[in-house]
Parts: C-alpha cells; sequence; structure tokens
C-alpha cells in the first residue's frame, strides 16, 4: 500500500477568522566528546529508580526527570557512547531521542475580517457561528445541552501544543492549577510555558471539547467541563517520547479523568517493538498510559491520516518523517501508531459532513472503536478542489499576530476531541464510570453505520495524488467494522 500519510496533527487545510483580540556506579566516566543529547532510560518495575539513576551519572550523564512510577528517566549526556556505557544492573534499556520527534505540520491560515466574524449567522438561541458547526447537530450536542453540557469536576487533558489562555471562548474553561508544560519531559507549570508558541492545533482542539456557551465564537461538546493544557510539542514543532511519557504521568497525577492525543509519537509513524532502538520510546509510551489507566484515567486518541488499515499489513515508505525516508514493508501487529494502538486507548476514526469516512482517515477492525467528525473539504469535487466550510470550526490562536480567533482544520486530530468531548459528558451523567465502562459505554451509545456500498470505497478519485490515492476497502457489519468501530459518537445517548 503506497503511503500518502497525512501527520496526525496536520491540518489538512485550515482558515482562520480573526478577530483582532490580543491576547550507582562501576563505570568508568565517559569524556563529554559529543553533542548534549536527550535520552530515555528504561529501569525494571517495582520500585525506584535509583539503580539506573545512579548508572546515568556513572556514564556521563545527567538525570532530566525521573517517573518511578513506571521506571523510566529522562536523561542527558554529552558522552556519544551513553547508551553502551549506561547498560548494566537496574537498566533494561537505553535510547536516544533524537531524531524520534513528529513534525508538527499546519496548513495554510487565512484570516478574515472582523466584520465578517461578527455577521456570521447561526442559531440565535446559541453562539454565533454555531450554524456553521456542522458535526455539532451530527453527534447530537443540541439535544445534549438541553439535558447536560457538562460539570466542571471533569478535567479533560489537551495534549498538544498548548492552549491560548486569552481566548474568549476558553479563557474561563482552562483548568490552570492543573496546566503544564512537558516539553522536555519536565513538567513546568508557568502559564507562559503551556500557552501556545508555534501552534494553534492545541487551541482547536480545545475549543471542539469545551468552547464556553457565552455568546461568542462557538460551542463546545461539553462547555461545563474544564480542559488543562499539557503542552506536548516543543517550538520546532516535535513531539518527542519523553514530552509524551511526561504529559500521560502529569494528566494522571493531577485528577484528569480524561486527556485527548492528537498526535502520534516518534518520527516512525509506525513504532515496532522489535526494534531495538525504537523499543524504549515503545516501553515509556506503554508504561506511561497503563499508569493513567490505573489512576482512572481514559486516554482517547485519533486513527491517523494515512488511510491505512491498522489491522492489515503495511509498508510504511514515508518515515521517518524528519529525515530520509525509509520503505519498511509489509509491517505487522509489531509495529503499531503510538498512542492509538496502545491497548485501552480509544482510537477514533473521522468522517465527513456526510457521514462517511474522510478520505484520509486511517482505520481497521479491532483497532477503531468509534469514529466522530473530523471533516472532509475533497468529498464536494471528489477531490479536484477543497470546500473549507466542510471542515472542522472552532478556535484558533495566530502564533505570529498572537491574536485569537476561529477557524476550519481537518483531520483525525479533529475527530478524536469530538469523542473526548461526548465522554467528558458521558462521565458528567456518570461519574463513577471507570475507563473500561466509560470505553464500552462510547461504543454502546453509539450509532451504528454500514460499510459504504461497494467492494472499493472511492470518494476522491480526482485528488491530484492520483484516481486510487486513496482507495480503502471496508470489512465488518453494520453493528462493528473497520471504518467506523461500533459507530458514531453521540452526545444525546450518553446523557439521557
Amino acid at each position: 500500500m503506497k503511503n500518502l500519510r497525512r501527520k496526525t496533527l496536520a491540518a489538512a487545510s485550515s482558515v482562520t477568522l480573526g478577530v483582532g483580540l490580543a491576547l550507582t556506579g562501576g563505570l568508568t566516566p565517559a569524556a563529554a566528546a559529543g553533542p548534549d543529547a536527550t535520552y530515555l532510560v528504561v529501569a525494571p518495575l517495582g520500585g525506584k529508580a535509583d539503580r539506573a539513576a545512579a548508572r546515568v551519572a556513572a556514564a556521563n550523564g545527567t538525570v532530566v526527570a525521573r517517573y518511578d512510577q513506571i521506571g523510566v528517566i529522562v536523561a542527558r549526556s554529552t558522552n556519544p557512547n551513553f547508551v553502551t556505557d549506561v547498560k548494566g544492573v537496574g537498566v533494561e534499556a537505553a535510547a536516544s531521542t533524537a531524531g524520534l520527534g513528529t513534525a508538527l505540520e499546519e496548513g495554510e491560515t487565512v484570516e478574515v475580517p472582523a466584520a465578517d466574524v461578527v455577521n456570521s449567522t447561526g442559531d440565535p438561541t446559541a453562539e454565533p457561528m454555531y450554524g456553521q458547526q456542522w458535526d455539532m447537530p451530527m453527534i447530537g450536542v443540541p439535544q445534549a445541552h438541553a439535558v447536560n453540557n457538562g460539570r466542571p469536576s471533569v478535567v479533560v487533558g489537551v495534549l498538544d501544543s498548548g492552549i491560548s489562555s486569552s481566548h474568549p471562548d476558553l479563557a474561563g474553561q482552562i483548568a490552570k492549577d492543573k496546566s503544564a508544560s512537558c516539553v522536555g519531559g519536565v513538567p513546568d507549570t508557568t502559564e507562559a510555558a503551556w500557552n501556545p508558541t508555534s501552534s494553534d492545533h492545541g487551541t482547536h482542539v480545545a475549543g471542539t471539547i469545551a468552547a464556553a456557551v457565552n455568546g461568542v465564537g462557538v460551542t463546545g461538546i461539553a462547555p461545563g467541563v474544564k480542559v488543562a493544557a499539557v503542552k506536548v510539542v516543543n517550538d520546532d514543532g516535535f513531539i518527542f517520547p519523553e514530552s509524551a511519557v511526561c504529559g500521560f504521568i502529569w494528566a494522571a497525577d493531577h485528577g484528569m479523568q480524561l486527556t485527548n492525543n492528537s498526535y502520534f509519537v516518534d518520527p516512525w509513524e509506525l513504532n515496532c517493538r522489535n526494534d531495538p532502538r525504537q523499543r524504549p520510546a515503545w516501553t515509556a509510551i506503554h508504561r506511561a498510559i497503563r499508569y493513567s489507566q490505573s489512576k482512572g484515567v481514559l486516554n482517547v486518541a485519533s486513527a491517523g491520516n494515512s488511510n491505512w488499515d491498522l489491522a492489515g499489513k503495511i509498508t510504511d515508505d514515508g518515515s521517518p518523517n524528519n529525515g530520509t525516508p525509509e520503505t519498511r514493508p509489509d509491517l505487522g501487529n509489531e509495529c503499531r501508531v503510538l498512542p492509538a494502538e496502545v491497548p485501552g486507548v480509544v482510537t477514533v476514526s473521522a468522517v465527513g459532513p456526510t457521514g462517511q469516512k474522510s478520505y484520509y482517515s486511517s482505520y481497521g477492525k479491532g483497532v477503531v472503536e468509534v469514529t466522530a467528525p473530523g471533516g472532509d473539504t475533497r468529498f464536494r469535487t471528489q477531490g479536484a478542489q477543497s470546500t473549507i466550510a466542510d471542515g472542522i470550526l472552532s478556535t484558533t490562536f495566530n502564533t505570529a499576530t498572537r491574536t485569537n480567533g476561529w477557524g476550519y482544520k481537518q483531520g483525525t486530530s479533529m475527530s478524536s476531541p469530538h469523542a473526548t468531548g461526548v465522554a467528558a459528558l458521558a462521565l458528567s451523567a456518570h461519574p463513577r464510570m471507570g475507563p473500561l465502562q466509560l470505553t464500552l459505554f462510547l461504543q454502546l451509545t453509539a450509532v451504528a453505520q454500514a460499510c459504504p456500498a461497494g467492494a472499493v470505497y472511492n470518494p476522491v478519485p480526482l485528488i491530484p495524488a492520483g484516481p486510487n490515492a486513496y482507495d480503502a476497502t471496508c470489512s465488518g457489519g453494520k453493528y462493528y467494522n473497520a471504518f467506523y468501530g461500533s459507530g458514531m459518537v453521540n452526545a444525546y445517548n450518553v446523557v439521557k
């Protein structure tokens, strides 16, 4: 299968509606002879990582962060032989995270005059721009809000690029006492640290989940809940494994019941546990997620924008995405998208305004739990050109002008927060649900959707990449299949 991947955090298209709102030992220390690099050091589970920390020091390294909860250390060293020197009793594995980042790619941003925003029409009983949010009626949000629009005791961790704390639709929605930047693997709770610097992606995601009903802009699915900014994207647009580990641990230890994860870890979209260099990151992420689940957190993640069948054999010829791509044919279950394919994570595919699978959305029977609106700006023209209003409208932040606004993006990055928002409503109505119960509830209350007609689903034959570039085959029946899992999440069904 040809890899026509779109980065999970990428917004394939975007338009911003700007309104100008301001805003222990035994080793001989090696000589420091190489560049300063970051490493993940994995210790045995079940106790403090003291021995591993001692070996880090003996290998001429410095411990940056210790996560004894999961036996993982983040270290830095200029010792070019650090990975070899640190090995021994107390260390199971170690690897440099250099080159293990995922570039955050953004789409074009076009600002619209403030008057155009003010004059937007929509439901006069709701938000001014609500009429442009086709995704909300699709999942029963109006009916849900008449029953329950969320409770502030529910806090959703948005592991992403930060949230604009000055945005008028989000300023009162953020749990600032639970927000932090995890860039570099170490929490920083200063407000400036967890605000966006190079991307408004996290701001857009947060708006879908919890934008306020305040007579301004748009509405979120669960405007009564709180969101916490857990920043994992650095200023260069990379998501390193240590940042993701920090994010999961921070959310688990600070009372968050849900996290949204619209990203994947590592430059290899498929991270292979049988690869010695990739396995430490694989292990660390799995441990962090298992720990968060043990603390009562349900993690929701995007399936990805590669149009891959994640349940089948995959040829990846687009990774690593921050270097020269390699062709890795016929990758199986030993290679998975992280965090989406970690057991217990709710994986979400995307649909457009017709309710059918978005052309870019990855899928997979036994992988995708549910589906949700993510936008599809190509379906109307069969791929010839984009119709931006068929994307997802939410809150934005122009990182160049430092102004807040509203705009469109599309991707499974946008479908995941829809499912997270519905889960937040479910927890508001049923606060005693744990992660497993909540997962099952989301599936049972989803609206079943059958596979599209025909042997091959081909929604965009006129797309420039070629007539068969986005062919996909849906397997399964009406009540569970590869494209939609158990079906479309439904906000009303979880609160009624």
